[in-house]
């Protein structure tokens, strides 16, 4: 009763957050307003008036994308961190982000329009992690949950020094400084057509996690009591490795590498459901998305110029993630 409680509550959250921050730009719209244009769209179709211009062309699509970055991430990181039982560990452990940011800054240096960008972005994070797991067999330890994560950050090191070769043959003028605008992260530049591409694939990897939420909550157990509990250990930790690299891929590759999100969201809503993964997962859904949302907001709105989402999520995060830390260790020495 109290997570159906908790999760309605979210829900509710993320609806205003998600109104509000419709609202707010050199355009003010109030949170009423945006609830009426929104009904009258469903119902009366488009209009060419000022509102529905800046709500659906500039300021949905930016909400909306926030909502799949900061659930997508969110999801992915209470998902590795169950998989691999250890609180620290985040989205990118297996060198997603790093494999995505690679190939967008291959795209910019080669001039490459945006939508071939995010696609070379998509497919270096999933090219990153293929490597990762024929690197894990090759040292016949593919079933190995430490052996999968030291090739992980092997092939994310190998990817990074390979983006910084890329900054030092980047034109200082107009490429250096793209590369590094899109590695702090950023929603500045997302479009209708990019939020409509994203939705399935953050649902088609999202899919089997939500299937398989109690199977995964199982191997927090070990995989010795999962095996015994008739869990297929080895596939099913492919196919949560797959699903969450998937909805990580596709998110960095519109949004940029944005930090902390995976690593935070998911202790902050074990704070609120506790740890069972299947309480988990949509509470950290849930309030990923409402973080995330927020996070852009307070991007494009706090100063004159638009912060790195980045940057933000850092600076949030950090101390957020080190009270949880001083709780945790307090509650430790009760």
């Amino acid at each position: 009763m109290r997570t159906a409680t908790v999760l309605l509550l979210l829900t509710g959250l993320l609806v205003a957050v998600v109104l509000v921050a419709s609202g707010i730009g050199p355009y003010p719209i109030a949170p009423q307003g945006v609830l009426l244009a929104l009904i009258r769209r469903v119902f009366d179709g488009p209009d060419a008036g000022a509102v529905d211009t800046v709500l659906f062309q500039i300021r949905l699509p930016r909400v909306m994308a926030a909502v799949l970055v900061g659930a997508a991430l969110s999801a992915a990181g209470a998902a590795y961190q169950s998989l691999f039982r250890n609180p620290l560990v985040s989205p990118d452990i297996l060198g997603v982000s790093t494999g995505a940011g690679l190939g967008a800054v291959v795209g910019i240096l080669l001039g490459l329009p945006v939508a071939a960008i995010q696609f070379l972005g998509f497919g270096g994070g999933l090219l990153t992690v293929i490597a990762v797991g024929a690197l894990a067999r090759a040292l016949r330890g593919g079933g190995d949950v430490l052996v999968l994560v030291l090739a992980g950050i092997v092939i994310g090191a190998l990817a990074g020094a390979a983006i910084s070769l890329v900054k030092v043959l980047a034109d200082p003028y107009d490429q250096l400084p793209a590369i590094t605008f899109w590695l702090l992260g950023s929603l500045a530049g997302v479009k209708p057509n990019d939020v409509a591409a994203t939705l399935p694939v953050v649902l088609i990897g999202l899919a089997p996690i939500l299937l398989l939420r109690w199977r995964i909550g199982v191997l927090s157990l070990g995989d010795d009591e999962a095996r015994a509990l008739g869990v297929d250990v080895g596939r099913l930790r492919a196919v949560v490795i797959a699903g969450a690299t998937l909805v990580t891929a596709s998110v960095v590759a519109i949004s940029g590498v944005i930090g902390w999100v995976g690593l935070m969201v998911p202790h902050m809503a074990r704070l609120l459901v506790g740890p069972r993964f299947d309480r988990l997962l949509p509470a950290s859904v849930l309030l990923g998305a409402a973080f995330m949302v927020g996070v852009d907001t307070l991007a494009r709105s706090a100063a004159r110029i638009e912060i790195p989402l980045g940057v933000l999520t850092a600076v949030i995060g950090g101390p957020a993630f080190v009270w949880l830390l001083a709780r945790g260790r307090r509650r430790q020495a009760l």
